[in-house]
């Protein structure tokens, strides 16, 4: 385990949260939960069918003592939990819908999370991530500002020495091939959200180009310019600037030789938008491979409330960090 997912097992602890354990017909669901609970890094609650979360618990010989279930299978309680999310405002689904689609354990979860019985949901673990962007679109929606939902990535780089240590963010690393100059804006402003709530920085927010400030030209960097553009009009609180070259992102000697405006950004960037999905995944093997560094993230930036899309390969020790990290989300 590193230096950086301890840290933020440990963050947890001290802001405990209710997380809703939608998937549990996989014994890793369950031996997470158990470890979550025990360690003190959230409050599990098992939403299945009570015969199921049984029927894991005995087969992956984990105790269910101490542990919140809610029967996902009981009819009265289903019916009572999709009246409640009828009745909370304007939903994208009717009331037929809802009462169809609560027999799914994950919409039941993400139901109770929108009502406010959750703090977050992590699931992902058995659902394809198409499954649970679709469910926790149509459910929990995305938050204001924010077109498109993302993945934030945690990237720690041995040797890196930036003002937050050897840890920045990127964002999009999973989603967006391709993404438009307002999905662009979308994705910074989840990342400048996620790094305030992840890690309690304050978010300087870098768009990473071939180009800083006009030295170059091409499609990409109009595009660049006015994602700028919309996150200063949607969410002036947040700092953000660009186009920049990673060096002058990074790097306060070259931002001073390069960038010529006044900038709070520049050289002290902590979290990178890049242009698309392409640069953003070659940089993250690039630091996995040659500088031996670790991209941690699983949830889903740009929601109203916090998910997380796990990887169906998991293990035991990453699903527990990875709820961590969806506890401090929900912070």
């Amino acid at each position: 385990m590193t230096a950086l997912i301890e840290k933020l097992i440990e963050d947890a602890k001290g802001a405990p949260k209710r997380v809703a354990l939608p998937e549990c017909e996989a014994d890793n669901t369950l031996l997470a939960a158990r470890r979550v609970l025990d360690e003190g890094v959230g409050i599990p609650v098992l939403i299945s069918p009570r015969g199921v979360i049984e029927e894991t618990a005995a087969r992956a010989g984990v105790s269910l003592d101490g542990m919140e279930i809610v029967d996902s299978a009981d009819e009265s309680a289903a019916d009572a939990l999709a009246e409640r999310y009828m009745a909370g405002g304007a939903r994208l689904v009717s009331a037929k819908g809802a009462r169809r689609k609560i027999k799914d354990p994950m919409h039941y979860a993400m139901m109770m999370e929108e009502l406010g019985d959750m703090d977050c949901t992590f699931c992902g673990h058995t659902n394809t991530t198409g499954d649970v962007l679709m469910a926790a679109q149509t459910i929990i929606g995305l938050q204001e500002g924010v077109d498109v939902p993302s993945i934030l990535a945690l990237v720690e780089t041995p040797g890196f020495e930036g003002p937050e240590g050897d840890v920045v963010c990127f964002s999009d690393c999973g989603l967006n091939p391709e993404p438009s100059a307002s999905e662009l804006a979308s994705i910074a402003i989840a990342a400048a959200d996620g790094a305030r709530s992840l890690m309690g920085w304050e978010p300087r927010v870098g768009f990473l180009s071939f180009s800083t400030t006009g030295s170059g030209v091409g499609e990409s960097v109009d595009r660049i310019e006015e994602a700028l553009r919309l996150v200063h009009e949607r969410r002036p609180d947040i700092s953000a600037d660009g186009e920049f070259q990673l060096d002058a992102a990074i790097d306060p000697v070259v931002a001073a030789k390069k960038v010529k405006h006044e900038s709070e950004v520049a050289g002290r960037a902590n979290v990178f938008i890049f242009p698309d999905l392409n640069s953003a995944n070659i940089a993250v093997k690039l630091i996995q491979r040659f500088a031996h560094g670790a991209a941690y993230g699983h949830n889903l930036s740009g929601f109203r409330r916090p998910v997380a899309d796990s990887s169906r390969g998991a293990t035991v020790q990453e699903i527990v960090g990875d709820i961590a990290m969806l506890v401090l989300s929900a912070r």
